[in-house]
């Protein structure tokens, strides 16, 4: 408790004008015994302190010097890990992020698959363009998209009309085994009729890269469908494409909320250093209103 002792006698000593002739006596007490002492010999402002100090915020910021992490800290490991991780809420999404920075890459990665897809895309979104992205999505991830069960077919045949006729007609010759004339506009109206395996293998035996303009032509028009990507497919692109200072950065999108469950699997003394930024006065309003017994340990000595 050495550091605290320390700023609250210091602090006692100007707040409460201590005269010179009884500040040796008071090297070794307590904050209560000083006050109780001051008060008995008259001293107003240790009257005065003694009131607020279990409830008014700024005295108590001023008392233990919470300006300071470390005095924060030292209070902090008088708390049940229940009661430190109930502080991350209060804590501002700046300092969310900058406590990602004691994460690696690889556990980074495996946090994002736990949260929302939602937030998951957006995060992603902040490092890759739309069509960079695409471009960097596995072929086998492409066909799982265009052909799930509940991608809307519709959808899909309006935007194969502007795919030159030459790649559809190959698509549907390679299920037909037939050969096949018309505009685009003819050729998707021959693949709408197609029995659901054969609409199938023909989307997939599309060319790579009219896959990639199909699939980015279909998120254009509606951006959500890119959650209906799986979420390794975004961490093994992010874990190739970007290093861990791109990811912690593009996570400040993340919904707080979300940053605090990751927070709380560090470790308990980095967890607490990420804590230790948590505004001053919202750390001593919550020590009044919620763990007056943890003041009274430290006031008491």
């Amino acid at each position: 408790m050495g550091l605290i002792i320390e700023s609250q006698f210091e602090y006692l000593k100007s707040r409460l004008n201590i005269p010179e002739s009884r500040l040796q006596q008071y090297q070794n007490s307590t904050v209560e015994e000083i006050l109780l002492s001051e008060a008995a010999q008259g001293n107003l402002e240790a009257i005065k302190l003694a009131a607020d100090m279990f409830t008014d915020p700024q005295q108590l910021v001023e008392l233990f010097q919470l300006a300071d992490p470390s005095n924060k800290i030292i209070i902090m490991n008088k708390m049940d890990n229940d009661a430190l991780k109930e502080l991350i809420s209060s804590l501002e999404t700046d300092d969310l992020v900058a406590g990602l920075q004691f994460f690696s890459q690889e556990k980074l990665l495996d946090l994002l698959k736990d949260i929302p897809m939602e937030e998951l895309v957006k995060t992603v979104f902040q490092m890759f363009e739309k069509e960079e992205l695409i471009n960097l999505i596995p072929e086998e991830d492409l066909n799982k998209f265009l052909t799930a069960f509940d991608m809307d077919k519709d959808l899909v045949l309006k935007e194969l009309t502007s795919i030159p006729a030459m790649y559809l007609q190959q698509i549907l010759e390679s299920v037909t085994g037939e050969e096949q004339n018309g505009t685009s506009e003819e050729l998707v109206a021959t693949i709408e009729k197609l029995s659901p395996q054969d609409y199938k293998n023909a989307i997939e035996n599309l060319h790579y890269v009219q896959k990639q303009e199909l699939t980015l032509a279909i998120t254009k028009s509606h951006p959500d469908l890119f959650e209906k990507f799986e979420a390794d497919t975004y961490t093994k692109i992010i874990k190739n494409e970007r290093n861990k200072s791109d990811l912690i950065k593009s996570m400040g999108v993340i919904k707080p909320e979300y940053l605090q469950n990751m927070i709380k699997e560090l470790p308990r003394d980095l967890m607490t250093i990420v804590i230790s930024q948590i505004d001053s006065e919202k750390f001593a309003d919550i020590l009044i209103s919620n763990h007056p017994e943890i003041l009274a340990k430290f006031i008491a000595g």
